[in-house]
């Protein structure tokens, strides 16, 4: 009878565990679907913006997360630029874009969009006050940012008024072109530009150009997402109704954040702007884009390293197959041009195999592929500069072409090598620059990121181009180190 109890309990105590455990996993499972990744822009402020800490702020980041937390999802964020977002969408990479993005009908036919939640139009800064309006404009130049309608604007107008247009992929370089004079004015959405002046950029206003029609805002989604898209437009409903979107929206355009904003700004001391001042302010943000680089750098070259290797040697081979598939490989992988590579990577491949393909591997695999070829080049190149002599010397003596090869021509040709891995490790940290470009937080987009900021862009990129100066020059030093070892 005791058993009998024993078996009753044990058998319930199971069916309680399992009562519990299965819903448990149900909701673990349902929480990982509410998690969703969306992409943004990382200067576009001030909409979506990093801020000191690497953390996307703006309108847009704090609209989204309170209405996330109000509609019960969660949101990662990627910095990825709005370029980068916008075909990391069309890759299905991430699931929407918050990036002040104005809505379209062309757009529309590639996304999905939320309600509109910002009406912006298009104003244009000059340096010079004597240009006044678009009449002022013919035969000269005026700066753009890519993919807003702010540049579709400029385009529009440029034949009508004799002007050309000049293209950045940041507003911070844009700005620059214009304070330098190879511009002479820049179009830019009217909140946006508003902001960038209230804090600091020594641009005005045209006194005498006309608003064109007012644009919208909204956040874009693949159109599989039309549940998340219902989320989104009922919680921005909610806010607007409770008066959280209008805190949200005073906290970055309203007047007193601008005048505060730009009190702040006037306050700074020289020694605040100045150039060790402001590498103390950003050592930590520049140490994070450095390690990043060092990071790409290494894994690169050692996965570069192993790819270069193979082929080389695959190209030696006494078989026309072999010769041929390496050739063919340095030739394709190295003529491409690192960028594109990088893009058809990161948003071309996913499109073909459906899979997300994360930014840090994509960048890996770019480096591979470019890096590898040029080191499958040289690998090829210095085992033919082995006298062809020592391989019939050995193999005449009875030796097979693999040992001869191992034992007396690869211990000639790598002497040969070992300048060029160290200058191939040369070329690859510069290369990772690149890498920007699919969002990879690595020591120029950290610049970029510093400068959208504070628009220091001499002094930051200084900085920049010092600490590869630096990395550069104590690898050159090893190349020259290994190289007189290697003689010895």
């Amino acid at each position: 009878m005791r058993k009998k109890h024993f078996v009753w309990l044990l058998a319930t105590l199971v069916a309680f565990v399992v009562a519990w455990w299965v819903p448990q996993q149900e909701q673990s499972v349902h929480a990982a679907e509410q998690t969703y990744t969306f992409g943004t822009d990382t200067t576009f402020s001030p909409f979506a913006f990093t801020n000191k800490q690497n953390q996307s702020v703006g309108i847009d980041i704090d609209l989204l997360n309170a209405i996330a937390k109000r509609e019960g999802f969660k949101i990662k964020w990627k910095q990825l630029g709005f370029d980068g977002a916008v075909q990391a969408l069309q890759a299905k990479q991430i699931d929407a874009v918050a990036a002040g993005m104005s809505i379209t009908d062309e757009r529309k036919k590639t996304f999905l969009f939320s309600h509109p939640y910002y009406k912006s139009g298009t104003y244009m800064a000059v340096k010079d006050t004597s240009i006044k309006s678009l009449k002022d404009l013919k035969g000269k130049k005026v700066a753009v940012k890519t993919g807003t309608t702010a540049a579709d604007y400029a385009n529009s107008m440029k034949k009508k008024y004799g002007f050309s247009v000049v293209t950045f992929d940041s507003d911070d370089n844009m700005y620059q072109d214009v304070l330098t004079g190879n511009t002479v004015a820049c179009f830019e959405d009217k909140p946006v530009m508003q902001y960038a002046i209230a804090n600091g950029v020594k641009l005005k206003l045209a006194s005498d150009f006309k608003e064109p029609d007012a644009g919208t805002y909204g956040f874009a989604f693949q159109k599989s997402e039309g549940e998340l898209v219902k989320k989104v437009n009922a919680g921005l409903k909610a806010l607007k109704a409770n008066g959280q979107y209008a805190k949200i929206v005073a906290k970055y355009v309203g007047n007193g954040s601008q005048k505060s904003q730009a009190k702040q700004t006037a306050k700074q001391t020289e020694s605040d702007r100045s150039f060790f001042g402001l590498l103390r302010a950003n050592a930590g943000t520049l140490t994070s884009g450095l390690g990043k680089t060092l990071e790409l750098t290494v894994v690169g070259i050692v996965c570069a390293t192993i790819v270069g290797i193979l082929v080389g040697l695959l190209g030696v081979l006494p078989n026309k197959f072999a010769q041929g598939a390496a050739n063919t490989f340095i030739y394709v992988f190295r003529g491409l041009p690192l960028m594109v590579l990088a893009l058809f990577i990161y948003t071309g491949v996913p499109t073909l195999i459906g899979t997300k393909v994360p930014a840090f591997i994509a960048g890996i695999i770019t480096l591979t592929l470019n890096e590898g070829a040029y080191t499958a080049a040289f690998v090829k190149g210095g085992i033919k500069a082995v006298d062809v002599g020592q391989m019939e010397a050995a193999r005449s003596l009875g030796l097979t072409w693999g040992k001869t090869m191992k034992r007396v021509v690869l211990p000639q040709g790598i002497r040969i090598m070992i300048p060029s891995f160290i200058n191939q490790f040369i070329i690859t940290l510069k290369d990772t620059s690149i890498l920007s470009v699919i969002g990879l937080l690595e020591l120029t987009q950290t610049g970029k990121i510093i400068v959208a900021r504070n628009m220091e862009g001499f002094k930051i990129w200084t900085m920049v181009a010092l600490i590869y100066v630096i990395i550069i020059t104590l690898l050159t030093w090893l190349s020259n180190w290994v190289q007189k070892k290697v003689r010895a």
